[in-house]
């Protein structure tokens, strides 16, 4: 009997917030703003803080020379986060887009299934995916999600979105054209004989809309990346630092506390830096909006080297595959 897929967590997490929406939508976010809140830390931050553990894991013989290793860490993974602050002063515009669209990149590519027999579909699930948590919303909240769009443009300086501003089209459009391009990988599990991981995407694919449908987007997505997309990653970080040959199935307490204690370094610092940033917005008597354009930015700057540490490190096996191989 196949063990319990570790995503089981993830969806019970997304199902309790429909529940929650559902039961009582005018409290939802009164119900779940603490959760996400105390998951932001645990999980959300903590997630990118064992970023320093991936190249040593996937490509050890750059990390044979531990000095040498660390200097050249933080030179890159500091210089891009640089290099996306800078981008956020001299062209807020495009900072903005790069980071929605290298979100989706990421988040889709993060649920892509290793167990896809070819490159194209990886990389179709990934597109898929991850335009899909952003399509939802852009259709079916379109006044709440322009409405961050606008925060983050006027946190960079820039002038706002017109409010006439239609995008219903171009969402409708967008959104048919992922859940068909959805509808036919699915078809190619099914002629690679792997219908249960067709049924299994399906499935996801109809907790998230669920999740996107019910819940505004800031809820949404502050749901799908606390107890979706950072869990899992946090997860599949213990797999890859943990070199102890077939351990036995740890309890998801036990897994959090191994992941938080090689993320306490890193974590603690991110945690001090935001404190101070998000304290002076306080005093300056920032409103909500733009406490979560802050935080969005601040998620920003370092969404660049994370991405490209996953995609070139830990997913570097799924992109490069050219043939069929076995899940």
């Amino acid at each position: 009997m196949p063990a319990p897929s570790p995503r089981r967590y993830s969806y019970a997490a997304v199902l309790a917030a429909v529940a929650v929406s559902g039961l009582a939508p005018g409290a939802a976010a009164w119900l779940l703003a603490p959760l996400l809140l105390g998951g932001m830390v645990v999980l959300g931050v903590a997630h990118g803080a064992c970023d320093q553990f991936v190249v040593p894991a996937t490509h050890p013989a750059l990390a044979r020379d531990r000095g040498r290793y660390w200097a050249g860490f933080l030179a890159g993974y500091l210089g891009l986060a640089a290099a996306v602050g800078l981008l956020w002063w001299w062209q807020p515009a495009v900072a903005v887009a790069l980071f929605f669209g290298l979100t989706a990149w990421h988040w889709g590519s993060a649920d892509a299934p290793a167990q896809a027999r070819h490159r194209y579909q990886w990389l179709a699930h990934s597109l898929l995916r991850g335009t899909l948590l952003f399509a939802v919303p852009l259709w079916h909240w379109p006044t709440e999600t322009l409405a961050i769009v606008r925060g983050l443009l006027a946190l960079g300086g820039v002038a706002a979105l017109p409010t006439t501003v239609d995008v219903a089209p171009l969402a409708a459009g967008l959104l048919f054209a992922v859940l068909s391009g959805l509808v036919l990988l699915w078809l190619s599990y099914y002629r690679q004989q792997q219908g249960e991981l067709a049924r299994t995407d399906a499935l996801e694919t109809g907790l998230l809309l669920a999740l996107l449908l019910l819940l505004p987007p800031v809820l949404a997505a502050g749901v799908y990346f606390v107890f979706w997309h950072s869990l899992q990653h946090v997860l599949r970080m213990n797999q890859l630092m943990d070199h102890v040959p077939a351990r036995p199935r740890r309890s998801l307490g036990a897994e959090l506390r191994f992941f938080l204690r090689r993320s306490a370094p890193l974590l603690l610092i991110s945690l001090g830096g935001l404190a101070l940033v998000f304290g002076l917005a306080w005093a300056w008597a920032a409103s909500g909006t733009v406490l979560v354009s802050l935080a969005l930015l601040a998620a920003s700057i370092v969404t660049l080297p994370h991405a490209l540490l996953v995609t070139l490190g830990m997913d570097a096996s799924h992109w490069r595959r050219t043939g069929a191989t076995e899940g």
